[in-house]
């Protein structure tokens, strides 16, 4: 039987699998990486650098270049193969049913180029509609971000407003044609507290009014816990924990969750030394057989020598752990 459009995911990641060749050898940066979200959904996907969180949003888009490839896997957006789209089916949607926003806005935004003119080009690209029309709704969508004279701003070249209004405007180009999915990489990690608060709740805003399914990649658990429904955390290129964002960061069953949640300052005490996760991450081209976190984790045993795979140890909780929950883990992190 086929599933009602309501039942159907907005994206739904099947074993995604993405490489490059180098000359040292084939780099699996991202490894059987798996999950869905539904309209309306936002996920957090937050690792420590090197972890596959933007390969993994890049591989969605479809923007890994030569020499990386997709070498493995289903990207389903709608029940739609995007992986098997060709080049011309691809575009249709990106910027249009599909949208990124990057971490630099200097990447969607043309230093040359006035404001007004990037957005009615991005309008007219994907619907028709006069010059007038498209000013008016570029004019809109500025107005939705919170940005204060929209009409002095579409009047306005890039270097002309402060990185925060570029941000927004950048998250307005996104949100033009209400898409149906957006990936935001990290966009406001460089901003002060106060503008990425307020980007936060107008961008959660957006994505609940128009059922815009969100990824929000970052290293920032603070940000998440504040913005997402769902919670995917990765390490060397795997997902090692997924579920409700709250069930996660209140009780996580995996050691490096565990390890992330106690290395947040705020959970010291004033005077102690900051927690740290010990050692270091492993060399994509060299991973180890088993357990990726083996050689880092207090808890890691002869089991860890075989790859976990992931399992459903509690309801909705998604675990790549020979032994999700492990005595003391909550006692880590108290």
């Amino acid at each position: 039987m086929n599933p009602t459009p309501q039942s159907t995911p907005t994206l739904d990641v099947r074993h995604l699998r993405t490489q490059f060749d180098t000359r040292a050898g084939v780099l699996t940066a991202v490894d059987d990486v798996s999950f869905s979200l539904a309209p309306g959904r936002i996920m957090g996907l937050v690792g420590e650098s090197g972890s596959g969180k933007s390969v993994t949003g890049f591989s969605i888009m479809g923007l890994v270049d030569a020499p990386g490839r997709i070498a493995g896997g289903e990207i389903l957006f709608q029940g739609r193969d995007l992986v098997k789209l060709s080049p011309r089916e691809r575009r249709h949607l990106q910027g249009n049913r599909i949208a990124m926003i990057f971490q630099d806005p200097m990447m969607t935004l043309n230093p040359v180029l006035r404001i007004d003119a990037q957005m009615i080009e991005a309008v007219r690209a994907h619907r028709r509609a006069s010059s007038a029309q498209a000013r008016e709704i570029a004019r809109e969508a500025l107005g939705a971000m919170g940005i204060p004279s929209p009409d002095a701003r579409l009047r306005a070249y890039p270097h002309q407003l402060s990185g925060g209004m570029r941000q927004r405007v950048a998250i307005a180009i996104a949100m033009l044609h209400r898409p149906d999915l957006i990936i935001a990489d990290e966009p406001t990690t460089a901003l002060d507290v106060t503008i990425q608060a307020q980007i936060l709740s107008e961008v959660q805003k957006l994505a609940r009014e128009h059922r815009t399914a969100l990824i929000w990649i970052t290293h920032d658990l603070s940000v998440v816990a504040g913005l997402a429904d769902e919670l995917a955390v990765m390490y060397a290129g795997r997902i090692v924990e997924r579920g409700d964002v709250d069930a996660v960061l209140d009780a996580p069953q995996h050691p490096y969750t565990a390890g992330l949640i106690a290395s947040l300052p705020s959970l010291n005490r004033r005077g102690e030394r900051l927690r740290q996760i010990p050692g270091m991450t492993p060399n994509l081209l060299a991973m180890p057989a088993g357990c990726a976190f083996a050689s880092r984790c207090a808890h890691a045993s002869s089991a860890c020598g075989a790859r976990p795979e992931l399992t459903e140890p509690l309801p909705g909780r998604f675990v790549r752990c020979f032994h999700p929950g492990a005595a003391g883990l909550a006692k880590e992190i108290a």
